[in-house]
């Protein structure tokens, strides 16, 4: 006779915010496609301002998460704030195609970055409300799976409407806005949120003082730490497609390097979340971060380009292994009255990670080349997988 919990179907809301997920990603990533080509060639911006938007766009949602997760707990509702958090990057879509000046990029990408700082803690925690203990491992690997298909679908939109479109830039970028539209109204209509207490201090102040935070148990603060630590190793995506670039394939084929990724991540996060419910979520973590060793060796010794596929594929595999286990961790381990300001905290300590990561890949590059930065990756990686199997957690989620 099967476990209770593998009878149990995932609620309703986690798989709406799942499509919630798909629709914007594809709307966001048709934009992401577009936008360096967008800024250079239509708007004529150099590289210093290309860096620049994107530099403030991600530090702004980094600091985001940490404020609206804690806000979410000191208001006892989720929805509302993921609810502004959408509708926000969906109202900043139709800046782009608008956009005359490098300075409306930067406000649209500003916005929509405020926007998914607002949402992304809360819809976590929302998540994790919502879906029984013994159910969350799936419940986030199906989110991670369907936010990846909108990942794979935005560029593919956006290099058919391109050929379709006689390569009109502001043309196609018109067509992010229909998704975006799509992902609120899912939102607004098909999510509910269940009644949750509010904080015991009583009041309406941000959980974010000595005393809330010293509620956070010490497994919470060993797992961000250890996260931190396996975000270190995982650097951005540019340097998978730069190695791609480095082994001499074409530029124009360059781009299929994160197709690849994304299919084998789309592919594997909802079996993997259903392993997480079923297996040591520990020695899972440890396993992920093994792939992120293999993978990071394969890509360090590639002599082809098809080596470097296998080790993006491997990548791939690696996030799909360990991104929806280590969000359902975090919030097995946080209270439930600060389970936002619980993921608040993870989302701003690993972009501060992942910020680290790419400085330090980048330095490794110019110094020593691709092997240098990869085999550094993999011995972070290493670390991380002997540390998972020691943390004071469960070995699983129900």
């Amino acid at each position: 006779m099967q476990p209770k919990r593998d009878r149990a179907r995932l609620p309703r809301s986690v798989w709406m915010l799942g499509l919630v997920s798909l629709f914007m990603d594809s709307s966001s990533e048709l934009i992401h496609a577009l936008l360096p080509l967008f800024l250079v060639s239509v708007l004529g911006v150099g590289a210093l301002e290309l860096g620049l938007v994107e530099g403030i766009a991600e530090a702004t949602a980094s600091f985001g998460k940490l404020a609206s997760g804690a806000l979410s707990d000191a208001f006892a509702r989720r929805k509302p704030l993921v609810l502004l958090g959408y509708g926000l990057a969906a109202a900043t879509k139709p800046l782009f195609p608008l956009a005359d000046s490098v300075g409306t990029v930067l406000l649209a990408r500003f916005l929509d970055r405020v926007g998914k700082g607002i949402r992304g803690a809360p819809r976590d925690a929302l998540i994790a409300d919502v879906t029984p203990v013994g159910l969350r491992g799936r419940a986030f690997g199906l989110r991670q799976a369907l936010d990846t298909v909108g990942a794979v679908a935005g560029p593919l939109a956006a290099f058919a409407l391109l050929g379709l479109f006689a390569e009109d830039i502001r043309a196609v970028l018109w067509f992010a806005v229909l998704p975006a539209v799509v992902a609120v109204a899912v939102l607004a209509f098909g999510v509910e949120e269940r009644p949750r207490p509010r904080s015991p201090v009583g009041g309406f102040r941000l959980p974010l003082q000595r005393t809330d935070l010293a509620r956070l148990p010490a497994a919470f603060w060993m797992v961000l730490g250890v996260g931190s630590l396996g975000t270190l190793a995982r650097f951005g995506e540019a340097f998978l497609l730069l190695r791609l670039a480095d082994l001499g394939l074409a530029a124009a084929s360059v781009p299929l390097g994160l197709v690849a990724m994304n299919l084998v991540y789309t592919a594997a996060a909802f079996p993997f979340g259903i392993l997480a419910d079923r297996h040591d979520r520990r020695r899972l973590l440890a396993s992920a971060f093994l792939l992120l060793v293999l993978a990071d060796l394969l890509l360090a010794m590639a002599a082809t380009p098809v080596a470097a596929f296998l080790g993006i594929a491997l990548f791939g595999l690696h996030l799909a292994a360990s991104q929806g286990l280590l969000a359902a961790v975090v919030a097995d381990a946080a209270p439930e009255d600060l389970r936002g300001t619980a993921f608040g905290l993870w989302h701003l300590a690993t972009g501060v990670a992942l910020l680290m990561a790419s400085l330090i890949a980048g330095f490794l590059w110019d110094v020593g080349g691709a092997p240098a930065a990869f085999s550094a990756s993999a011995v972070l990686a290493a670390l991380a997988s002997l540390a998972f199997p020691r943390l004071p957690i469960p070995s699983r989620l129900g």
